[in-house]
């Protein structure tokens, strides 16, 4: 075990040599085309690294900088509980959603149903096999929707890869029936514009919206076409979901041309990606409001009518962000943590040559009333510890921790791990306790690491990309307080009122 204070002093040179350096930069400037590369059925390849690089991260092993090849290391206020490799769905694990006694597992291949009610030792009591990247995952009361960002040759589960020039591919959102955990049926299918990298729901009494989140399109999609500057809106009537389809397609980055009004990236901003679409959308029911996480753009928006999202804020970082992925509300809502996936999840950015502010996240402050109101920015946050550059590290999936006064969150970082943070103070974030793997090689850059990691009924879950499901136990005063917030469901991008 190694205590947090001395998690501190690991950092060593790591990333500064030229070989790999030249690797990342490639990575880095092309800008990620999708949220991890899309491996189709199959877990993706390793890339190589230059014979420098690997002697520098094995010594960086010997000299106890970094943990060892899979060895696990955390704070002492974390305990790590159990994992549960994975089992009949060997694909990437992804996102998790929560209800009750049961946790959902989105996997390129399907999605995996955990009874939790005992956290130290998970039982599974489905697995159904769906490929299709990235299977984001929600639930809302006996339904469960499913995100298809692959080009699929029909909306079946037995569906194979097609190109998607092809006008007969398919992707978009599938809705399971989850009355029966034991046995989820498949009862709806719903063809988005650019498929469906993720989705938030907006959940009403008779019917549940989805917000699809999808870009990067491309004049020879005949389902994809440019500019493709919004979001799809689905509308799945709770007692009809087989009448589930889109209701609109709301324009959020509206502009004349082609390229439509988002930020235009390269050349104009070097090292951004340009907007054409949102990556994912976090929604604070209660408050009416919602932050998009869009590519080359921050945006705040009001959901008073679900159906006709309007924009009220608009921000970017064209100096430190590449690619606006994801959004964290804090419980007042006078916060938006936005993360960077600088080098599409699939690079080495958590080292020195990277530094403190790029692939980190964003806090923002939200200030003002009503739709006056404006997001500013306060301070970037990354994890204090370096990793090896054979580790796909940077900010990625997390949760508010509900502590009333408090601002905390845990998060994941792919092979950096699970960070628990706190940023009451906007402009003074601190780690305050981290649980992390070694990498999984020391000769190759392979992808891997904790997808997702969430805050629920008393204990952290996160789903490793390539290890399984990880149950964490967090033991610390700043926290404790938590352990009394219940929660009937959770999908971490449709924030609860945690003290309604």
């Amino acid at each position: 075990m190694i205590l947090l204070k001395e998690s501190r002093t690991r950092r060593r040179r790591l990333g500064v040599a030229a070989a790999a350096a030249g690797l990342l930069a490639a990575l880095l400037t092309a800008g990620p085309a999708v949220a991890t590369p899309d491996p189709g059925d199959r877990p993706t390849a390793g890339k190589g690294v230059s014979k420098s690089t690997e002697a520098e991260v094995k010594a960086a092993i010997a000299d106890g900088e970094i943990p060892g090849q899979d060895e696990i290391v955390h704070s002492d206020n974390i305990e790590h509980l159990v994992n549960i490799p994975k089992d009949a769905l060997p694909g990437t694990n992804s996102d998790l959603a929560f209800q009750g006694r049961y946790a959902f597992s989105g996997n390129y291949d399907g999605f995996r149903i955990f009874d939790i009610s005992n956290p130290k030792a998970p039982k599974t009591v489905a697995q159904v096999l769906c490929p299709g990247s990235q299977n984001d995952i929600s639930v809302s009361g006996n339904l469960l929707f499913l995100s298809t960002d692959s080009s699929r040759s029909d909306s079946s589960c037995s569906s194979t890869t097609q190109p998607a020039t092809e006008k007969s591919s398919w992707e978009g959102m599938k809705v399971f029936d989850i009355s029966d955990k034991t046995n989820p049926k498949y009862v709806a299918a719903v063809e988005t514009a650019c498929g469906s990298h993720t989705h938030t729901l907006v959940p009403e009494r008779r019917n549940v919206y989805l917000y699809v989140s999808s870009y990067s399109p491309n004049a020879t999609y005949p389902d994809c076409q440019p500019p493709h500057d919004g979001i799809s809106v689905i509308k799945v009537p709770r007692n009809a979901p087989e009448k589930a389809a889109v209701v609109d397609f709301p324009v959020l980055f509206p502009g004349e041309g082609p390229d439509g009004g988002g930020n235009p990236g390269a050349p104009t901003n070097p090292g951004v990606s340009k907007t054409t679409g949102c990556h994912d959308i976090t929604v604070l029911p209660e408050k009416d409001l919602a932050a998009g996480a869009c590519m080359g753009d921050g945006i705040l928006f009001s959901i008073k009518d679900p159906e006709n999202p309007k924009v009220i804020d608009r921000v970017q970082d064209n100096v430190n962000f590449a690619f606006w992925h994801s959004a964290t509300f804090n419980q007042k809502a006078n916060k938006v943590v936005f993360t960077d996936e600088l080098g599409g999840g699939g690079a080495a950015t958590c080292n020195a040559e990277i530094g403190p502010n790029r692939g980190a996240d964003g806090i923002y402050d939200i200030v003002g009333k009503g739709d006056k109101r404006k997001l500013v920015f306060k301070s970037y946050y990354k994890i204090p510890r370096h990793q090896a550059d054979t580790e796909n590290c940077v900010a990625h999936n997390g949760s508010l921790i509900p502590v009333k006064g408090k601002d905390i969150m845990v998060q994941a970082w792919y092979q950096g791990g699970v960070s628990v943070w706190e940023f009451t103070d906007s402009a003074r974030p601190r780690e305050i306790a981290y649980f992390e793997r070694g990498p999984l090689s020391t000769e190759q850059l392979v992808g891997g690491g904790a997808w997702s990691a969430y805050y629920y009924n008393g204990y952290i879950y996160s789903n490793d990309i390539a290890k399984g499901f990880d149950v964490l136990k967090l033991s610390d005063r700043r926290t404790d307080p938590a352990k009394k917030v219940r929660l009937g469901e959770l999908n971490v991008q449709t924030q609860p009122d945690y003290f309604d």
